[in-house]
């Protein structure tokens, strides 16, 4: 990068690297016209990859094609030439990633990229392959706002979805825009409840990229340990590992509004039996109508609070340092 910004600044930015990403889309020309698909697969890992877990549980109750995500070196034995595949990296160098669009290239897939540049830029323009670029120079998981909306674009160029997304996401930008300095507030107080905790989020399986992403931003912008579940399947398992007495834990329910009535019993019987267990329990309720406007306005307090909780435990949000050292180590 050629100056040094805070993570402060980019999640500041938030609302509007949205509003870029739509602009980025809507100026995009596709080179190949689209042909009809049986299936979709995602693939991207991390902040290049909780896009696609955004979008996924935007359309999974609406397209009747069967959609996948993919974090790993191989592809699933069902790509071929009638599969979509959407290569997500923001550096353009995810070596995961990049086996991916090879194999996909090797099977014929309908492949379309989404990066900044690098390895995978270069492999797309070499290929002929339909390119998004989004702005570089930053961290992938602060360019979120600008990725998962050139997913969206895709998917309506192949006709899998509408293009209703785009007012939807313009209402969303401006009710965090509206609540924006509410969501700053209420970030500090999440984090003063957390503590020296381990955060550990529940959320409803329709939303489930929103607990993923407050995990990932824990883990990297505050550089602490936390995990993530969905109910009801934690109601299978997990449950019962909630025994004993543990005030090193804080517990986030995630609430959307949308969920199902025996969800939303669960929660509440979920709620019961984790108090008796630990004294941080903490309910967090979206704000808005729609899809993204809840979403959105979860991830930003994700977001803020991940920041905040940096500030408090006296880390820089934006070194990741032991990945950076993974990378290096792989290459040796």
């Amino acid at each position: 990068m050629s100056e040094y910004r805070t993570m402060r600044e980019y999640i500041e930015e938030f609302p509007q690297h949205i509003t870029g990403g739509l602009q980025v889309g809507a100026d995009y020309t596709f080179k190949h016209k689209p042909t009809a698909v049986k299936n979709i697969l995602l693939a991207g890992l991390g902040g290049s990859g909780i896009g696609a877990e955004i979008v996924t549980n935007y359309i999974d109750k609406k397209i009747s094609v069967p959609v996948l995500t993919c974090k790993d070196y191989f592809l699933p034995g069902f790509v071929d030439q009638d599969t979509l595949v959407i290569a997500c990296s923001y550096s353009g160098n995810t070596e995961e990633t990049l086996y991916i669009f090879e194999e996909a290239s090797k099977r014929n897939a309908q492949l379309v990229c989404i990066t900044s540049g690098g390895k995978l830029g270069i492999a797309a323009a070499q290929k002929d392959v339909d390119l998004l670029q989004i702005p570089g120079a930053m961290p992938p998981r602060a360019c979120v706002g600008y990725s998962f909306v050139q997913i969206l674009f895709v998917l309506k160029h192949y006709g899998i979805i509408g293009d209703e997304f785009v007012n939807e996401l313009h209402a969303a930008v401006a009710l965090l825009e509206q609540t924006h300095e509410a969501i700053k507030a209420e970030a500090r107080d999440i984090v003063a409840r957390i503590d020296n905790r381990m955060p550990v989020i529940y959320v409803d399986q329709h939303i489930a990229s929103v607990a993923t992403r407050w995990r990932q931003q824990f883990n990297e912008n505050s550089k602490i340990l936390g995990w993530e579940r969905v109910i009801p399947e934690m109601n299978h398992n997990e449950l019962v590992g909630w025994r004993d007495q543990n005030e090193q834990l804080a517990v986030l329910f995630l609430h959307s509004g949308d969920e199902y009535e025996r969800i939303i019993k669960r929660f509440q019987i979920n709620k019961s039996i984790i108090e008796q267990h630990t004294s941080v329990v903490i309910d967090v309720y979206a704000k808005g109508n729609t899809y993204f406007e809840k979403v959105l306005y979860l991830i930003l307090l994700g977001d803020w609070s991940s920041w905040y909780l940096s500030e408090h435990r006296h880390v820089d949000a934006v070194e990741v340092k032991v990945i950076d050292y993974l990378k290096k180590s792989l290459c040796e």
